[in-house]
């Protein structure tokens, strides 16, 4: 399936039992999880370091597999850290799905630092997967954001968050996707 080291990277609130991150994470043993101190008051800054020393302990060659405000951690994770080519980068890809608009109506006021988005090219190859009623981000912000970094966009159509809520169980639609990104 994919032989590369897998992080996962939950949004806010982390993703419960039914999320299919959690699904994937229990289903292919060589996805981890990374753990983020406070996963209902977030601070940018912080859960900028837990990704630097995750991917610092999975090596080379890692996937980042992000979920809603965690697309906006890996934005700014390589807003902060010097990437001086793509060659430099231990991340061979990132999948986002999901990204939230940290300035839209609904964003968690306990979600700290996450404004403005980076929008500086990813220096890997990404994709970005959308909903057409996404009630955390207009379907043109995550548009404009998979443009700005350089990413491949796919709309999921209306899936809502791309959640739990959305019931799509281990979602075998975004490990296609995944599985396409990476060939």
């Amino acid at each position: 399936m994919i032989s590369n080291p897998v992080l996962i990277l939950p949004g806010y609130g982390g993703s419960g039992p039914l999320h299919w991150q959690t699904l994937w994470e229990k289903a292919y043993p060589g996805f981890t999880r990374v753990e983020e101190k406070d996963w209902e008051a977030p601070h940018c800054g912080e859960w900028v370091e837990t990704l630097e020393a995750a991917v610092r302990r999975s090596g080379p060659d890692t996937v980042l597999v992000a979920h809603s405000l965690a697309c906006l951690q890996v934005a700014h994770w390589v807003a902060h850290r010097a990437f001086r080519s793509m060659s430099a980068s231990p991340v061979r890809a990132a999948f986002l799905v999901a990204p939230p608009d940290p300035d839209g109506p609904v964003f968690p006021a306990a979600a700290r630092g996450f404004s403005p988005v980076p929008l500086g090219p990813l220096p890997f190859p990404a994709l970005v997967v959308g909903s057409t009623n996404d009630p955390y981000a207009e379907a043109a912000f995550t548009e404009a954001c998979a443009r700005a970094w350089g990413a491949r966009f796919v709309s999921a159509g209306p899936l809502g968050h791309i959640n739990a809520d959305s019931g799509l169980g281990e979602w075998r639609e975004g490990m296609g996707l995944l599985l396409s990104l990476l060939r």
